[in-house]
């Protein structure tokens, strides 16, 4: 893997989107990036590069739940393809109806998409504590996603 990590600073990416979203909710808008960049690097055939280079979220899981972490291993069923799936599924339907409630409000997309980023990060954070500091991204929905990307790309290239 070539190419400079920036997951030591990227944390400083989310730790903004949140204050500033929190300081005015239209900024939350910009939580489209955070889920349109890895699907982008996937898109482009960089597979999961986002996640071990980029990702803000898991840069700032990494970084501050280090030493508070109990660093157990998470249960094995949330590790498998099934439970990745369906929660893939379940995060999608979940936003999809945020974002068809708020209609073509900007506001309360932008809200959407905040309050979304919001509870991943929260889930993320109560995971990180509990099992090791990046569980989250063992079972984060856009890895996952950008990983079937990866996987089809590559199957295609072998047909």
């Amino acid at each position: 893997m070539k190419g400079k990590s920036h997951m030591n600073w990227s944390w400083i990416i989310m730790i903004t989107f949140l204050v500033l979203s929190i300081l005015d909710v239209r900024f939350g808008i910009f939580g489209f990036a955070c889920m349109g960049a890895p699907l982008y690097h996937a898109i482009r055939g960089r597979g999961k590069i986002h996640c071990q280079k980029y990702c803000p979220r898991g840069s700032l899981l990494g970084k501050f739940l280090e030493n508070i972490s109990l660093k157990n291993n998470l249960p094995k069923g949330m590790t498998t393809r099934t439970f990745k799936n369906i929660l893939l599924f379940l995060m999608i339907t979940v936003f999809s109806f945020s974002l068809y409630h708020a209609g073509f409000n900007f506001k309360r997309v932008a809200f959407s998409v905040f309050r979304f980023m919001s509870i991943s990060l929260i889930l993320g954070i109560i995971m990180g504590v509990i099992y090791k500091p990046r569980s989250w991204c063992v079972v984060c929905p856009m890895g996952h996603a950008t990983g079937m990307i990866r996987d089809a790309q590559n199957k295609n290239r072998k047909n």
